[in-house]
């Protein structure tokens, strides 16, 4: 690991890359590795078994008849992700932007369903337009089904610029480091285990305070009641709270 290389300086650099997909992919993901102070990629070896976290790993892709053909993933990091690096021409519009991410994310998802089964499905898909976009998928399920948007549709493109924002650096370095982490049935499970205990012990202490177990039990739940609807804006923006 090597913090030689800062977000801040990474971002500054990469805002004016011009040069194609084959001059860049590789500097780039090298250096994004430095800047998210994660691990670089190793060097391949003949035996795939020992290349769990490489450029162009090599795949063998169906063409039928029996057929196969090999392929190679621009970045693979076993039970982590697949990455798929393009420069895609900053003079199309949004539409055909679109069209070309959605057809890398494609070509991503086949490379996928050629790893052997032996090595599992990676949790995460990327997508990267050097210079410009790092689109996340998730399939924290690992069995098959489709990669989409991570977080959230409204969410799942990191911009170059976005980098400088520590909770969205964060989130990639766990792409990296602990994807399993980003599943959201894990957090929501650790966050209801929390509210729960810190709910365990406002009960107690509002019992030893003198209050009834009935008494304390109905306020509770009319405060989370409040809460949520203050929420969800059915009360305004922070009546309850500041109250």
């Amino acid at each position: 690991m090597t913090d030689s290389f800062d977000i801040p300086s990474f971002i500054q650099k990469w805002r004016s890359a011009s040069g194609g997909e084959k001059q860049n992919s590789a500097l780039f993901l090298l250096e994004l590795t430095d800047a998210l102070g994660v691990p670089r990629p190793q060097p391949a070896s003949h035996d795939n078994r020992d290349n769990s976290y490489i450029y162009e790993r090599a795949v063998r892709s169906e063409e039928g008849g029996g057929k196969t053909s090999a392929r190679w993933i621009d970045l693979y990091k076993r039970g982590c992700f697949v990455c798929e690096v393009k420069k895609i021409d900053a003079r199309k519009t949004l539409k055909s932007f679109d069209v070309a991410m959605l057809a890398a994310k494609e070509q991503a998802d086949r490379y996928i369903r050629s790893i052997p089964s032996s090595e599992g499905r990676p949790p995460f898909l990327m997508v990267v337009d050097v210079g410009n976009v790092i689109a996340l998928y998730s399939e924290f399920s690992r069995t098959g089904g489709t990669y989409v948007e991570f977080p959230h549709p409204s969410s799942y493109r990191i911009k170059l610029d976005d980098l400088a924002i520590p909770e969205i650096a964060d989130r990639l370095r766990q792409v990296w480091l602990d994807p399993l982490s980003l599943n959201p049935a894990t957090r929501a499970a650790k966050v209801t285990r929390e509210i729960a205990t810190t709910l365990a012990q406002l009960a107690k202490s509002l019992e030893a305070a003198g209050h009834n177990a009935g008494g304390v039990a109905q306020f509770l739940m009319r405060c989370l009641f409040t809460m949520f609807s203050e929420d969800v804006g059915l009360l305004p923006k922070g009546k309850f709270t500041n109250l």
